[in-house]
């Protein structure tokens, strides 16, 4: 595994060894020990994996302590631009965003620490997204940001009029407004 350093403290992308021939490839998703070789310490405890259609904008998500999640993110099928916002008050990045294409072409994975939300938008006519969570999901520490917040600025690359969201994303506050770590 090949681990990339990006603008934002501990958020990197890993891009697997792939070993392709006539029959098609294979790779290591995961493994726990190329992890911690690393230096990336994360034991996950649950596997989520959606389903969405061009112009779906899922985000931006977290939970608050003591349920955050780190997340390990890829795109299984299609093209996504994966999206992770620094929410941690004592980083130099706080309140920096950082997006990458992931793609089932690509193989590239995000890891996104606990302190961040986490969103993404479906660039291909559909998309399959896994990820792995180092935290169970619970609903009471359950937070959000608005996807079009002005002072984030994330450009999702989804036409406006093609922009799909849940209401609960639509109703999430801006980011001055939300919860952040300490």
């Amino acid at each position: 595994m090949n681990v990339i350093e990006t603008n934002i403290e501990d958020l990197y992308i890993i891009e697997p060894v792939i070993f392709e021939d006539s029959r098609g490839y294979f790779f290591e998703l995961y493994n726990e020990k190329m992890f911690k070789k690393l230096g990336l310490k994360y034991e996950f405890v649950q596997d989520n994996q959606s389903f969405s259609y061009f112009g779906v904008i899922r985000g931006l998500h977290y939970q608050l302590e003591p349920y955050a999640q780190a997340k390990l993110v890829r795109a299984v099928m299609g093209t996504i631009l994966d999206v992770a916002v620094d929410l941690r008050e004592d980083s130099e990045t706080f309140g920096k965003y950082f997006a990458v294409e992931l793609s089932d072409k690509n193989n590239r994975m995000l890891m996104i620490p606990r302190g961040f939300a986490h969103g993404f938008s479906v660039l291909s006519e559909k998309a399959i997204v896994h990820y792995k969570c180092d935290n169970f999901y619970n609903k009471e520490s359950e937070r959000g940001i608005i996807f079009n917040d002005p002072t984030l600025n994330i450009d999702w690359k989804i036409p406006v009029h093609q922009q799909l969201l849940s209401t609960k994303d639509m109703d999430y506050p801006n980011f001055e407004k939300a919860e952040k770590f300490d």
